[in-house]
């Protein structure tokens, strides 16, 4: 080629190169890129995980901003509208929600009788109510929202989220930090305790029945479906929890598959709470409260029968363990560290996702201040609320304001209404604005948690010391 004409053939080589490049991403299955991308961030999480914990951020910024990258924001990797698969991710997040809740109810071991469990009880209750309230106000004389939608967007951003809160929850259940008992609990109760204001709001757009006068909100949506769901999580539970030690422990049965108790209580306890018209977000939170708690058991029977120790003999020390006194507290164990893994492995998949989703959301100005409104004022005003009459001061009070993390749980929700069929125009208002919410929750939360923590984790073991006394 002459120099003119190399000019002219390169800009067409380029575009040829890029073509092609474009061409070959659109041939990678989803499945394999997915796949690649997601044991890439298990693997980094594995290797970094300590070091990220001594960072001022999050796992799930890392998260986002992979999923960012990936879609149609950054290279265009994966492409996903919220409202096209909103099936789909309406189940994804229900499962994710779900196997939080097993998880946080299993931290909690704290007797139901002890007062501390005021401080989730209330901050489920009472803060909830408040912030819907508070919510709905803005939305309708801020946002320009129907009573309706106001109240449903109220109920999709009032409760904190499980998944996303692991850092300022309970690290172990002997954990009796007021913060740490109280931010667990709610975001456990919180979840089931929002589904009343998620039928109202429905309700009021015309597309759920109130019954006259509401009574068919308050005896079956509110009555029912909140104490059936938390009786019947409980019963379940125990029942199944009770079977297996008892099975191990007399006759060396039910022995291994530790993980299936997890997953087989979710499963049946969420299914069971469904078909019996109560809210199986309780019920699934109940049974892990309860599966927690049959490790008491072994108080009343503390000897393993002779026959069952012969008989054990010969087994592998893992079913030893499993069969022998110690059965309950073995077993819990097991279950609990199999349920934490598997929800850090939901989280990768579901942030990954909210990431990816940025794209298709068109955010309005008004998210610049109603944001920063719900978290520096609703947020504490409603914790203020909820903690009257209970011992939480001081710095917990204030870290309990600030630690509203939204996440999972608010997309569940947003999707759940979406899917109820509400006006596509109310949908797309309400995913920008939750969306906007959750990335704004998992940037500043996961910015501030690391430090806040550790200076509060500092001021405890200051006053500890100085409780003690001079050297001791």
């Amino acid at each position: 080629f002459t120099v003119s004409s190399a000019h002219v053939f390169t800009p067409v080589l380029h575009r040829q190169l890029v073509r092609f490049t474009i061409l070959a991403m659109n041939e990678i299955d989803a499945f394999t890129l997915g796949c690649v991308i997601f044991g890439l961030l298990l693997i980094a999480k594995t290797l970094g995980g300590s070091f990220i914990n001594r960072l001022p951020l999050s796992a799930a910024m890392i998260y986002l901003g992979v999923g960012i990258a990936i879609g149609p924001i950054g290279i265009g990797l994966v492409r996903l509208d919220a409202l096209d698969n909103r099936v789909l991710l309406e189940r994804l997040t229900e499962v994710a929600v779900l196997i939080s809740l097993f998880t946080a109810g299993m931290k909690l071991e704290l007797p139901l009788n002890n007062p501390r469990w005021r401080i989730p009880v209330q901050l489920a209750t009472l803060s909830m109510i408040v912030t819907v309230a508070a919510i709905t106000a803005i939305g309708m004389y801020g946002l320009g929202l129907s009573l309706g939608a106001a109240v449903l967007l109220g109920a999709i951003l009032a409760p904190t989220d499980p998944v996303l809160a692991s850092d300022v929850q309970v690290a172990n259940p002997k954990d009796r930090d007021r913060l740490r008992f109280g931010l667990s609990g709610e975001g456990g109760l919180n979840d089931g305790t929002a589904f009343p204001f998620i039928m109202l709001g429905l309700g009021l757009l015309g597309v759920h029945e109130l019954g006259e006068g509401g009574w068919r909100w308050w005896t079956v949506d509110v009555l029912w479906a909140v104490t059936g769901g938390l009786g019947l999580g409980y019963l379940l539970g125990a029942l199944v929890g009770r079977t297996i030690i008892y099975l191990r422990m007399r006759h060396r049965e039910a022995l291994g598959s530790d993980e299936f108790i997890a997953l087989g209580l979710i499963a049946l306890t969420y299914g069971v709470a469904l078909l019996c018209q109560t809210y199986g977000f309780l019920a699934v939170f109940a049974a892990g409260l309860a599966l927690r708690r049959i490790d008491d058991s072994k108080a009343s029977n503390p000897v393993t029968p002779p026959e069952t120790a012969k008989a054990a003999s010969g087994l592998s020390p893992e079913d030893q363990a499993a069969s022998g006194a110690e059965a309950p507290a073995n077993m819990m164990n097991a279950v609990q560290r199999f349920n934490s893994q598997l929800e850090s492995f939901v989280e990768v998949g579901i942030v990954l996702v909210v990431g990816v989703l940025l794209a298709t959301i068109e955010f309005q100005r008004d998210m610049l201040w109603f944001v920063p409104v719900l978290f520096l004022l609703i947020r504490p005003l409603a914790v203020y609320i909820g903690l009257l009459g209970t011992h939480v001061k001081g710095s917990q009070r204030n870290l309990m304001g600030w630690f509203g993390i939204r996440g999972i749980g608010s997309l569940y929700y947003l999707l759940y209404a979406i899917n109820h069929n509400i006006q596509p125009a109310l949908a797309e208002r309400l995913l920008s604005i939750t969306l906007a919410v959750v990335v704004a929750s998992v940037v500043a939360h996961g910015i501030s948690v690391t430090p806040l923590m550790i200076h509060y984790e500092a001021r405890k073991a200051t006053k500890k010391q100085q409780r003690a006394g001079p050297g001791k």
